[in-house]
């Protein structure tokens, strides 16, 4: 600062090479003080602070550089005399600095309190905090007792009998998955393990986290769903760690359901893994899967994976064990259409609709597909209705319109799936997609 004195220039430079000597600091304050400078010496009074937290120097040349009222504290021992008759001079020092052989006088109105979170929010500006925050403190200190924060949901209300239609699916999803466990004394009589997952792969859009959910919903046990960005993480180590953290909330809530989503992503062929972070995941999981980590096993934690492109999953995955169970979730048949269809029209403004000549015309929708042809449906409606200025219900023909207009979501992924089940069917794995495609005629 060019216009400030040798003087002040001398004490900014000492202060910065003692910034722990209060009075030095308090010293160079006063001096600002003297000049005008207010901000700058509530800034170093409240520096000052920082250091001597109860220095009453300090504190009261806080108090002078903010202009507000000083605060009078009498001696310990001090007499109490009347209140002076005489005028008092109306300088801030004079008021505030008795002369040394003065006896302090009491007020004779209660002094004002001094306002301190007040002249914090002032100063906040000027001065850091005194100390850093852990980021983890604050969220949690990082160890294993952490795990609970992940969000596991009650167990629902949706059983497979809220799936419509897709009875092949059922049949499949009870002979392999929930007769077992819903018979215990059989279980026990055949020595049918629990061990191990259940693999759901298909076309996208097409109901697989809606059906996880139903088979909790059977088990009447919790759900927790996991998916790549509640797994990955920055740190190193920190991913694995993750994977862990949900394994063990899950054995605490058990029985709960834990559900991969997109394990494609989360569970890769480590051979085309080029970033060592993601091996590591794929190890942990695995190591997860095995409950080795935990000592007790996974008992009453049923993992189910849902995934569009199975063949891009390590195949360690899939052993015995794992995820030895597949089951391939088709694009939803007749049955299940109407259903849907149902379903996102139930609150819209309809007018005779012929469900029978939808469902004809929606062959191969997925369920998405069938709640976009609702929505482009309600879309042309709403703006008939808009530029003539009457409202127009939603007809069939608004529907079947609809229909010609979108093109199934699945053809695509039913072209890639071709050559990996024509060419890479190792074991029988995708047998079901063959005969899919066989009665479709795709072959």
């Amino acid at each position: 600062m060019a216009d400030e004195s040798p003087l002040i220039r001398s004490l900014r430079a000492a202060v910065a090479a003692a910034p722990g000597d209060v009075p030095l600091r308090l010293h160079f304050a006063e001096l600002l003080l003297a000049e005008g400078r207010n901000d700058e010496a509530v800034a170093e009074a409240a520096v000052a602070l920082q250091h001597a937290p109860g220095d009453a120097g300090a504190r009261a040349l806080m108090v002078r550089a903010m202009g507000l009222p000083a605060v009078e504290t009498p001696a310990p021992n001090a007499v109490e005399t009347p209140a002076p008759t005489a005028v008092e001079d109306p300088s801030p020092a004079v008021a505030e600095t008795p002369a040394p052989d003065e006896p302090a006088q009491a007020a004779s109105t209660p002094a004002p309190s001094f306002d301190w979170d007040a002249a914090e929010q002032q100063v906040q500006d000027l001065v850091g905090p005194r100390f850093l925050e852990d980021p983890q403190a604050a969220d949690g200190d990082g160890t294993a007792g952490d795990a609970d924060a992940w969000d596991v949901d009650a167990p629902g209300s949706v059983r497979l009998g809220d799936v419509g239609g897709m009875e092949e699916v059922k049949d499949r999803l009870e002979a392999a998955f929930l007769a077992p466990m819903r018979n215990p004394e059989l279980r026990r009589l055949y020595g049918k393990s629990l061990r191990g997952g259940l693999l759901l792969y298909g076309p996208p859009g097409c109901g697989k986290t809606f059906i996880a959910r139903a088979v909790a919903g059977e088990l009447g046990a919790s759900f927790l769903t996991v998916s790549l960005s509640d797994v990955l993480d920055m740190w190193i180590g920190a991913s694995e760690k993750n994977i862990h953290d949900i394994f063990e909330t899950a054995r605490r809530q058990a029985p709960c359901v834990v559900f991969l989503d997109e394990l494609d992503a989360l569970g890769a062929k480590r051979s085309r893994t080029h970033h060592s972070g993601l091996r590591n995941v794929v190890n942990q999981l695995l190591t997860e899967l095995d409950g080795i980590a935990s000592g007790a096993g996974n008992e009453g934690v049923f993992v189910l994976a849902a995934t569009n492109v199975p063949w891009d999953v390590d195949i360690a995955l899939r052993r015995p064990g794992r995820l030895d169970r597949t089951l391939l979730v088709l694009p939803p048949d007749a049955a299940a259409r109407e259903a849907i269809l149902r379903y996102h029209l139930r609150e819209r403004p309809i007018e005779a609709v012929d469900l029978g000549k939808l469902v004809k015309a929606t062959e191969d929708f997925s369920g998405a597909d069938l709640a976009h042809v609702c929505e482009t449906a309600a879309e042309a409606a709403l703006l008939d209705s808009a530029r003539s200025g009457s409202v127009r219900l939603i007809t069939t023909k608004d529907l079947l319109g609809a229909a010609k207009q979108i093109k199934p979501s699945t053809e695509p992924w039913f072209a890639a799936a071709r050559n990996v089940a024509m060419f890479a069917n190792e074991g029988g794995l995708y047998d079901d997609l063959l005969a899919h495609l066989k009665r479709k005629r795709k072959l």
